[in-house]
């Protein structure tokens, strides 16, 4: 799409996606690339980027706003609100892992623009309305706070996801996520 909501061409959605994988590549290694570089490592020209993007940070916000919608689709492919509490837990929760290893750099922007701040906290609502029926389910405690429940589990995927061990298989590390979220480590 365009910033005017024009779909694009074929050839130019895949220009775009090869920009924005490179750019993740390249920013990730580097974050002071530069758009020649990033067109580089693309196979594209720097006049294509430049007639896609307007600037670095449209790059940028562009480049957040692809990995978020991935990270909403995920979610909202795991059936938050009518699969079985745990099992959507489980399944969003990998799903989240396999994305956020591939969108390292993009993930870890701010919300710069008002589609990335609506796809966050249709995730975030996501994320509650599971735990909400968890906790309905006996799954969770009746006092625990939700809203630090959801910081924690938010934590474990980051940790698994960009700690030292790396994340790992997605489903096996989403598995050790909830035990750990559920079970503790004591």
């Amino acid at each position: 799409m365009t910033a005017t909501g024009r779909r694009l061409r074929a050839d130019a959605e895949r220009s775009v996606q090869a920009i924005l994988e490179a750019a993740e590549r390249v920013l990730k290694e580097d974050p002071a690339a530069t758009l020649e570089q990033i067109a580089e490592a693309a196979g594209v020209a720097r006049t294509t980027v430049h007639r896609r993007f307007a600037n670095r940070d449209a790059l940028l916000a562009a480049l957040a706003e692809s990995a978020w919608r991935q990270i909403a689709g995920a979610v909202e492919g795991a059936r938050p609100a009518t699969a079985p509490p745990l099992v959507a837990l489980h399944q969003a929760t990998a799903n989240i892992l396999a994305i956020k290893s591939g969108w390292t750099f993009a993930l870890g922007q701010p919300a710069t623009n008002e589609e990335i701040g609506r796809l966050q906290q249709a995730v975030y609502a996501a994320c509650d309305e599971v735990f909400r029926r968890a906790q309905q389910a006996g799954d969770i405690r009746a006092g625990v706070d939700l809203a630090w429940a959801r910081q924690v589990y938010l934590a474990l995927i980051n940790e698994t996801a960009h700690g030292p061990t790396g994340g790992g298989e997605p489903d096996a590390a989403a598995a050790r996520i909830l035990d750990v979220l559920f079970h503790g480590i004591g």
